[in-house]
């Protein structure tokens, strides 16, 4: 099972210092209907894929969650949103509070075709800014997103205004973009950003990869 999670990491790389892995774990699944963190392909839970790929790359995990007695199991440090009902906002206002590095990488946790060199990439392009986050064309990755506790008061600021879309963060934050072409050059077919919403989404992936199919795009 190890060897279908993590293809794409190697296990002899060393893990990342001074930047913490953290996944978020609070939503609420409404568009699912039960919690996706759990559902499974080729007989792995969604976290669980998350969790074995973070673990290759960051020496120290954690997972924000609400409802932490479903994810005792897999022996994380686990937080509770400081701030309940913000979505993301919340999750990453928690994590950056939370953690005792200067920086975190953020996912969600229903994104279960992480690619570790890019991440490792990614955490390697975050000198002198505040965020480093995937970009392709006008769209944005914000949960595949490196932040760093820069971050903390800006995010503050959006949180008391009311605010609650995380992209409206970037315009106050020193932000490197990764752009498609560099992505591609670690993950061709972007699926590293594949993520699950619906039911119908887990059973084309579980499909497309019991037949051996590349892991389809994200339409974004």
């Amino acid at each position: 099972v190890m060897s279908d999670v993590s293809r794409d990491s190697d296990p002899r790389v060393s893990r990342c210092k001074g930047i913490a892995g953290i996944i978020l774990a609070g939503g609420k699944s409404s568009r699912y209907g039960r919690n996706k963190a759990f559902e499974e392909i080729r007989g792995v839970p969604l976290i669980e894929r998350v969790v074995a790929t973070m673990g290759l790359v960051f020496e120290r995990i954690i997972l924000i969650t609400n409802t932490p007695d479903e994810y005792a199991y897999l022996r994380l440090p686990m937080y509770e949103d400081k701030i309940k009902g913000l979505g993301p906002l919340g999750g990453l206002y928690t994590g950056l509070e939370a953690i005792s590095p200067e920086a975190g990488f953020f996912v969600a946790c229903d994104m279960p075709c992480l690619s570790g060199p890019f991440v490792r990439h990614m955490v390697g392009i975050r000198a002198d800014h505040d965020a480093v986050v995937p970009r392709i064309g006008r769209m944005f990755e914000p949960l595949h997103a490196v932040y760093s506790k820069s971050a903390i008061d800006p995010l503050k600021a959006i949180i008391d205004s009311g605010i609650r879309q995380i992209l409206e963060l970037f315009s106050r934050l020193r932000v490197r973009y990764v752009e498609e072409e560099t992505i591609r050059a670690f993950d061709p077919d972007l699926r590293c950003f594949l993520n699950v919403n619906r039911p119908e989404d887990l059973a084309r992936i579980t499909e497309e990869s019991r037949l051996g199919a590349k892991w389809p795009r994200k339409i974004i």
